[in-house]
C-alpha cells in the first residue's frame, strides 16, 4: 500500500513538470480576433484553383409559368452570355415550358452550378434579368420565401403582402421580417430595429457586448374582435307539447276542391296556371323592351335672370375714361401738377438772385 501511494505522487510531480513546461498562449484582444479588417475581400475562386475542373456533369431544371415564355425569349441570350463566361450551358424548352442549366468540361468553379439554379429560379419566379444575373457575383444570394400557405385567409393575406411590397414593386429582402409580416407583425418594427443593430456596429467598443439593453421591445397585442353572425337564432320558449303536424299535399287539395275535380279538369287548370305565367313573363320583357323607345326627361330650360339696375355697367363714363387715357401719355403729369411745378421753379430761381 505504501508503494502504490509513492508511485502515484511520482506520476503527478511528472505531470505538473509537464504542463509547466507547455508554452503560454500569447494573450490576444477578443475584438481582434471577432472583427474583419476593413476593405478585406475573400479572393475570388479562379482556374487556378482547380485546374481540372469537374469529374462529373451536373445539371438542373425549372418549370416556369406560361405568361413569363414572351420575356424568356427576349433575354434568353443575355442568359446564355452570362453563363457561358462561367463555362455552364443553359437550355430554353418552351414546348415543355422549362429552364436547364448544366456544367461542362471547361466549368472549373464546383459552386457556379448552383448560382446558376438560382437564377433559373428567380427567372421563372418574375424578376427581371438584370436584377436576377447578381446572383452570379460572389458576394449576393438569395433566398426564395414561399408565403402562399402561411395565411389562410385570403383578404388578410393580400393585405399582409402589401405591407412587403415596396416602391417600383422592390420587396424587403431580409427573411425574418418577411416571417413576421406574415404572423400579423408590422415590418416597421423590424426595420426599426435593424437600424438600430446598423448603428451600434459602427461602435467598436459595444461590438463584443450584448445589444440587448439597446434594441426596442414591442408587446404584441392582438385584439380579437369577434364578428357577429348575420343570421341572429332567437330561442324560442320551451313548450311541452310537440308542434302542429304539417298539412299534406291531400289535406291542402281537400281544402281548396282540386281533390275532387277529374284527372282532365286538373290538366286544364295547370295549362291555364301555366299560361298566366307565360304572359306575365312576356308583358314583363316587352316592358323592358319599349324602356329603350321612351326619351329622357328633358331638364326645364333656366331663363337667364335680367340684369339688374344696380349692377348694370356705364359705358358712357367707361369710353371718357379711356380718352383721357389716350390723350395723356404714359408717366406724363396732368396739366394741373405741369402748373404746380412751373411755381414751384421761379420760387426757387427769385431765392437764388
Amino acid at each position: 500500500m505504501a508503494s502504490s501511494k509513492q508511485d502515484g505522487q511520482a506520476a503527478a510531480s511528472r505531470k505538473s513538470e509537464f504542463r509547466s513546461q507547455k508554452p503560454k498562449p500569447e494573450s490576444r484582444d477578443e475584438s481582434e480576433l471577432l472583427t474583419v479588417p476593413d476593405g478585406w475581400k475573400e479572393p475570388a475562386f479562379s482556374k487556378e484553383d482547380n485546374p481540372r475542373g469537374l469529374l462529373e456533369e451536373s445539371s438542373f431544371a425549372t418549370l416556369f409559368p406560361k405568361y413569363r415564355e414572351a420575356y424568356l425569349k427576349e433575354c434568353w441570350p443575355l442568359v446564355q452570355k452570362a453563363l457561358s463566361e462561367h463555362h455552364v450551358n443553359a437550355t430554353l424548352d418552351l414546348i415543355e415550358g422549362s429552364m436547364t442549366v448544366c456544367t461542362t468540361k471547361k466549368t472549373f468553379d464546383p459552386y457556379i452550378i448552383i448560382r446558376a439554379r438560382d437564377l433559373i429560379k428567380l427567372l421563372a419566379r418574375s424578376v427581371s434579368f438584370e436584377q436576377a444575373v447578381r446572383i452570379l457575383q460572389d458576394d449576393v444570394a438569395c433566398d426564395i420565401i414561399k408565403i402562399g400557405s402561411l395565411v389562410r385567409n385570403k383578404e388578410r393575406f393580400v393585405k399582409r403582402r402589401q405591407r412587403l411590397i415596396g416602391p417600383k414593386g422592390s420587396t424587403l429582402k431580409v427573411r425574418k421580417v418577411v416571417l413576421d409580416t406574415m404572423k400579423n407583425i408590422h415590418p416597421i418594427y423590424n426595420i426599426k430595429t435593424l437600424m438600430i443593430k446598423r448603428e451600434l456596429a459602427k461602435d467598436s467598443e459595444l461590438r463584443s457586448q450584448s445589444w440587448e439593453r439597446f434594441l426596442p421591445q414591442f408587446k404584441h397585442k392582438n385584439v380579437n374582435k369577434r364578428k357577429e353572425p348575420k343570421k341572429k337564432t332567437v330561442k324560442k320558449e320551451y313548450t311541452p307539447f310537440p308542434p302542429p303536424q304539417p298539412e299534406s299535399q291531400i289535406d291542402k287539395e281537400l281544402a281548396t276542391g282540386e281533390y275532387f275535380l277529374k284527372a282532365s279538369q286538373k290538366r286544364r287548370q295547370k295549362m291555364e296556371a301555366i299560361k298566366a305565367k307565360q304572359a306575365e313573363a312576356l308583358s314583363r320583357r316587352q316592358e323592358e323592351r319599349n324602356k329603350a323607345f321612351i326619351p329622357p326627361k328633358e331638364k326645364p330650360v333656366v331663363k337667364p335672370k335680367e340684369a339688374s339696375t344696380e349692377t348694370k355697367i356705364d359705358v358712357a363714363a367707361i369710353k371718357e375714361k379711356v380718352k383721357k387715357a389716350k390723350s395723356k401719355k404714359l408717366g406724363a403729369l396732368t396739366a394741373e401738377e405741369v402748373k404746380l411745378k412751373m411755381a414751384a421753379d421761379e420760387k426757387k430761381k427769385k431765392k437764388k438772385k
